[in-house]
């Protein structure tokens, strides 16, 4: 339990950059009119289910998508 404790420092913004990526990534997901539905509910199950991987490779790739 002391570890955890001496490593929080280090592990809160990791944690709310990943909410941050999150977050940002579900909203552009969201307001976005060009893509159907199918595949909105693919990138947001990328987006929550691969944390740092899946917002990245949204608002890398999955964006240019228009």
């Amino acid at each position: 339990m002391e570890m955890l404790w001496e490593t929080w420092p280090l592990l809160l913004p990791l944690f709310l950059v990943n909410l941050a990526l999150i977050v940002i990534a579900l909203i552009d997901l969201t307001k976005r009119k060009d893509m159907p539905g199918s595949k909105k509910w693919l990138w947001g199950a990328a987006i929550v289910v691969l944390q740092y991987l899946g917002p990245i490779v949204y608002l890398v790739l999955g964006r240019k998508e228009e």
